[in-house]
């Protein structure tokens, strides 16, 4: 029985074809059970080659993935602590770097394969194939991998601010991803929407301008003094710490509704306070219309009756 050559290991340009070439050293399947001994000790013996041969590949190969996955991890640390980062906003930095590790890792396990012979010509046609048939199965994520990077370009919104999406309940974003964007509701439920739900839908960036307008209607009967009722709610806002005096406040009669007076109410204040000057006034101008006897008409239906006198 022919025996594997050493040299003829050392010679292939590649693993997969000095393996090849090697078992093709070997005679056909024994007929006999007396070369059947012979027949595995060639075998044996083409193993123990190929290992020798190229162990040292595989172990250079394990090497620079251990190492290489420990200096991604401490360059990732130190990429995160760098001054050069902090004009970026967190949410975008944060997609950079999972971007970054990514990339890097898929480098380091090509450069893996190229140090075990593997043709780059093959490396190319696989990951080409592989990724053709990854964006086949993965259409929708990969559509939300493109829309976090819109939203990451474009940044409609950022970390801490409150949106709502299409209408839906709005919250506190908490995180921007690769594929989804989390918000917290103020009553603490988390939503993540698909981030090309939100690169489609109506976006409203709620905290996105550091003041905003209050806007209220008031109601009082047509029998109030048009000038007293205003007098009473510019003094309420007048009191309000949290009421900005510029702009100034906007107080004016604004309908004459089926049964009753309509006053509309405009006042800035910090995007922070909205809600709690949109409910101070509300509770503070009630309590002013009771204290100067304003009335606060509520929809009434006058019924009569005609008598049938046949």
């Amino acid at each position: 029985m022919k025996l594997l050559n050493a040299d003829l290991i050392t010679a292939s340009d590649t693993v997969s074809e000095a393996f090849e070439e090697a078992v093709n050293t070997i005679t056909d399947f024994p007929e006999s059970t007396a070369e059947i001994g012979d027949y595995l000790s060639g075998i044996f013996d083409i193993i123990a080659e190929y290992a020798i041969t190229y162990g040292g590949r595989l172990l250079a190969a394990l090497a620079l993935l251990l190492i290489g996955f420990r200096i991604i991890k401490i360059l990732n640390k130190k990429l995160a602590k760098a001054k050069v980062f902090d004009k970026i906003e967190s949410s975008t930095k944060n997609f950079m770097f999972k971007v970054l590790d990514v990339a890097a890792k898929v480098l380091l396990v090509i450069l893996a394969a190229s140090i075990l012979g593997v043709p780059m010509a093959s490396v190319v046609a696989v990951i080409g194939s592989a990724g053709l048939a990854i964006g086949l199965a993965l259409e929708g994520s990969l559509g939300n991998i493109a829309s976090g990077v819109v939203l990451m370009v474009t940044k409609p919104f950022k970390e801490g601010d409150f949106i709502t999406v299409g209408g839906a309940d709005g919250g506190v974003v908490n995180d921007i991803g690769i594929f989804y964007t989390s918000i917290t509701t103020p009553d603490n439920r988390r939503i993540v929407y698909p981030n090309s739900t939100i690169a489609g839908a109506t976006l409203v960036n709620v905290t996105a301008e550091k003041d905003r307008r209050v806007d209220l209607v008031f109601t009082t009967s047509y029998n109030a003094d048009v000038q007293t009722v205003k007098n009473c709610i510019a003094a309420v806002i007048e009191k309000h710490e949290l009421v900005k005096k510029d702009p100034e406040p906007f107080v004016r009669l604004s309908k004459h509704a089926d049964s009753a007076l309509e006053f509309t109410v405009r006042v800035w204040t910090d995007a922070a306070d909205y809600w709690t000057v949109y409910f101070d006034l509300l509770e503070q101008v009630k309590a002013g219309f009771d204290a100067k006897g304003i009335e606060i008409p509520y929809p009434q239906m006058d019924v009569h009756i005609k008598e049938n006198k046949n």
